[in-house]
C-alpha cells in the first residue's frame, strides 16, 4: 500500500467522494492545475465561506463530515478542518487531520464561561502534502471575525505553515500552541469528546451534548456578536 493512499481516501466523515464536495471542490478550484494552487484556493473557501462557530454538536461522527459542514456552512475549527481535508482529497493531496492544544489570550466573556478556561484542547487543523513535505493550514477563524479580533487573518502560500498569530495587531498575546497530539487520516471523535471531559469536566460536556440532543444541532448563541475579552 502507498504511503499516502490513507490520506487521499475517503471516509464516512472526510467524505471527499460525496457529490457536493465534487462539486464545491471543482468550482474552488477552476482552472488551477497546480497542486500547491489547489491548496492555496480551498484553504480560502474554507477559511472565509464557513463561518467560525464554537457552539456547535461535536459527540457525534456525523456532526463532523464534511458534506454536513459544507451544508452548515458554519462550525468550530475541527469542523472546519474536516471539510478542507475533504476537499483536499477530493483534488488530489494527500490530506491529514492534526490536533493541537491552544490557548487563547483573545476571547470573548461568553466563551470563557461556557468553557470555564481560554485553554482550547484538541484544536484542528489540515496538513497538506505539497512538493515532497507536510505544510500545516489553519482554516478556523472566518477574515470578518479576525477583523473584529483585531487579528491579521491567517495567510497561507502553500509553502509555509500556516498556524495561529502569537500576538495580535496590538502585540498583545492571541494564541498559544501548548501541547500537539499527532495527526490522523480520520477525525477521532471519541478522542475528542474524552479529552474535553478531561479538561472542561465531565459534567459540563455532558451537560451540552443533553442540551444539543434535547434542543437541537443548531445553537442560539451568536459567537460574531459576543463581547471580546481583552
Amino acid at each position: 500500500m502507498n504511503t499516502f493512499d490513507k490520506y487521499l481516501r475517503p471516509t464516512y466523515i472526510i467524505d471527499s467522494n460525496h457529490p457536493d464536495i465534487i462539486e464545491f471542490t471543482n468550482k474552488t478550484i477552476s482552472g488551477e492545475n497546480d497542486l500547491t494552487g489547489r491548496a492555496v484556493k480551498i484553504y480560502y473557501a474554507v477559511r472565509d465561506r464557513i463561518w467560525y462557530d464554537p457552539y456547535v454538536p461535536f459527540h457525534r461522527p456525523e456532526h463532523y463530515k464534511a458534506s454536513n459542514v459544507l451544508k452548515l456552512r458554519r462550525g468550530y475549527c475541527v469542523y472546519k478542518a474536516s471539510l478542507l481535508c475533504a476537499m483536499g482529497r477530493a483534488c488530489g493531496i494527500p490530506s491529514r487531520i492534526g490536533f493541537a492544544d491552544v490557548r487563547n489570550h483573545l476571547t470573548t466573556r461568553q466563551l470563557l464561561q461556557y468553557l470555564g478556561t481560554d485553554l482550547f484542547v484538541y484544536h484542528g487543523y489540515v496538513e497538506f502534502y505539497l512538493d515532497g513535505r507536510w505544510v500545516k493550514a489553519t482554516p478556523a477563524f472566518n477574515k470578518e471575525l479576525c477583523i473584529k479580533h483585531n487579528v491579521p487573518p491567517l495567510e497561507f502560500n502553500g509553502r509555509e505553515d500556516a498556524l495561529f498569530q502569537p500576538y495580535n495587531q496590538e502585540k498583545k498575546k492571541f494564541m498559544e500552541y501548548v501541547k500537539y497530539h499527532g495527526t490522523y487520516a480520520d477525525i477521532p471523535v471519541d478522542e475528542i469528546v474524552s479529552a474535553w471531559e478531561s479538561a472542561y469536566g465531565k459534567e459540563r460536556v455532558q451537560e451540552w451534548i443533553r442540551e444539543f440532543e434535547t434542543k437541537g444541532h443548531i445553537s442560539r448563541r451568536d459567537f460574531s456578536q459576543e463581547e471580546i475579552v481583552k
